[in-house]
C-alpha cells in the first residue's frame, strides 16, 4: 500500500513539475512578445490633424482620487480631446469636484445620474451614457481612480493609428501599498497573465482576448459594432468583456504594458480586495459551480501542494516537487512584473496568497449563492439575471 501511495506521489509531482514547464515555456516566449507603452514613437500630428478622442470617466463616490486622476488627465500632450464625466449616483462630494472641474476646463461635460435604469449594471450605464454625448473618432473607458504621465495619451493614439488597431488595452501599473494587499494582487496578476495568456490576445488568429478596465481605447465604429455597452450591460467585468466582443468579430486587438505610464492603487487592504472580487470571481467562472471546484482544485494541486509536498515527502518526489517551486518562481517573475513594479519580493508569501485566493473564491460563490445574486456600487444584482448574459 505505501509503495503504491509513493508511486502516486512521484506520478503528480512529475505532472506538476512537467505543467510549470510547459507554462514557463509559454510565458517566456510571449512576454518577449509585448510591446511597452514607452518604447512606442510617437506620430507628431498638428493639433489640427489629431482625430478627436473622447475619454470617459465613470465615478461613483470617488471623492478621494477623482480629482487628481482628472487633473493628470487634463495635462495630456495630445491636444484634440474631450472628458465626459459621468457621476453614478453618488453620495458624496463626487459630483461637485467634478462640476467644479467643468467650470475650469471648458473640454469637460459633466453627466449626472440619479436613477439605474432597469437591465443595466451602474458601471455599464454610466459608460454608456457617456458614450452617447461624445463625438470622438476614438473612445478611452477609462477609471476614476488611474493616473496618467503626460504622453500617455499621444503614444495610445500613435500605436493605434501606426498599426491599424480597433482596440487597444493598456496594463496599469497596481500601486498597492500594504504588504498584504499587494502580495494579494500580485499573485491574483500572476494568475491572470498564465491563465489568460495576454499575448494571445496579440495574435489575430487567436480567440484569446483581454481589456481592462483601467484604459480600453477603441474606435468607435469598431465599439459600435460590437453593439456598445448596450451588448454586456448585465457583466460585471465589462472591461474583458469589451475585448472578447472585439476578437468576436474578428477586429484588431492589442495589449501593450504601461507600467511607466498609468498608475492605479486597486485595492488598498488586504479587505478591500477580497471585498472588490466578490462581485468578479463568481462571474470569472461563468457562474457555474463546476468550474468554481475545478479552479480551487487545480489552486491547490498546483500551487499550494507542492510546497506542503516538501514536507511529506522524501527522495525523487520531494526533489521533483522542488523542481516544480523553482519553475513555479520563475513563472511569477515572467508574469507578475507585467502589471506589477517589484513583483518578486511576495513570492515568499506564495502559499498564503493561495490560500487566500482560494478562500476569495469559495466565499464569493457562496454569498452569490446565499444572496442570490451580487451587490456592486450599492445596488444588487439577480444571479438569475446574471447568468443570462454569461
Amino acid at each position: 500500500m505505501k509503495v503504491n501511495v509513493v508511486k502516486i506521489m512521484f506520478f503528480l509531482a512529475t505532472i506538476t513539475c512537467l505543467f510549470w514547464l510547459s507554462v514557463l515555456v509559454d510565458a517566456t516566449i510571449g512576454m518577449r512578445k509585448l510591446v511597452k507603452l514607452e518604447d512606442v514613437k510617437v506620430n507628431k500630428l498638428d493639433q489640427n490633424e489629431q482625430p478627436l478622442v473622447s475619454i470617459i470617466v465613470a465615478g461613483r463616490n470617488e471623492e478621494k482620487d477623482i480629482e487628481s486622476s482628472l487633473r493628470t488627465q487634463l495635462q495630456q500632450s495630445y491636444k484634440n480631446i474631450e472628458w465626459i464625466v459621468v457621476n453614478d449616483r453618488s453620495t458624496d462630494r463626487t459630483g461637485e469636484i467634478i462640476n467644479t472641474i467643468s467650470l475650469g476646463d471648458n473640454r469637460v461635460r459633466v453627466i449626472h445620474i440619479e436613477e439605474l435604469a432597469e437591465g443595466w449594471l451602474g458601471k455599464n450605464h454610466a459608460l454608456y451614457k457617456g458614450y452617447l454625448a461624445s463625438k470622438g473618432d476614438f473612445i478611452i473607458f477609462t477609471d476614476a481612480d488611474v493616473y496618467y504621465k503626460k504622453d500617455t495619451v499621444e503614444k495610445a493614439i500613435s500605436y493605434m493609428v501606426i498599426n491599424d488597431v480597433d482596440h487597444l488595452t493598456l496594463a496599469p501599473n497596481m500601486n498597492v501599498k500594504r504588504f498584504w494587499a499587494k502580495a494579494f494582487v500580485t499573485f491574483f496578476l500572476f494568475g491572470f497573465s498564465y491563465f489568460k495568456r495576454p499575448w494571445k490576445a496579440n495574435d489575430d488568429q487567436s480567440k484569446v482576448a483581454i481589456g481592462i478596465g483601467a484604459f480600453n481605447l477603441l474606435k468607435r465604429e469598431a465599439y459600435e459594432d460590437i453593439g456598445t455597452h448596450r451588448s454586456i450591460r448585465e457583466r460585471p467585468d465589462d472591461d474583458l468583456m469589451l475585448g472578447i466582443q472585439i476578437k468576436k468579430l474578428g477586429k484588431k486587438q492589442r495589449f501593450v504594458s504601461a507600467l511607466e505610464h498609468l498608475d492605479v492603487e486597486w485595492y488598498r487592504t488586504l479587505k478591500e480586495a477580497i471585498l472588490g472580487l466578490e462581485k468578479n470571481a463568481f462571474a470569472g467562472l461563468y457562474y457555474r459551480y463546476s468550474m468554481v471546484l475545478f479552479a480551487i482544485s487545480g489552486l491547490f494541486i498546483s500551487q499550494l501542494f507542492p510546497f506542503i509536498a516538501l514536507f511529506l515527502t522524501e527522495g525523487p518526489t520531494r526533489i521533483v516537487y522542488l523542481i516544480s517551486i523553482v519553475l513555479l518562481f520563475l513563472v511569477y517573475k515572467q508574469t507578475s512584473n507585467v502589471m506589477a513594479k517589484d513583483a518578486l519580493r511576495y513570492f515568499w508569501v506564495f502559499p498564503i496568497s493561495t490560500v487566500l485566493f482560494m478562500y476569495c473564491i469559495t466565499r464569493a460563490t457562496i454569498l452569490t449563492t446565499i444572496r442570490g445574486g451580487i451587490v456592486w456600487r450599492g445596488t444588487f444584482y439577480p444571479l438569475k439575471t446574471l447568468r443570462k448574459k454569461k
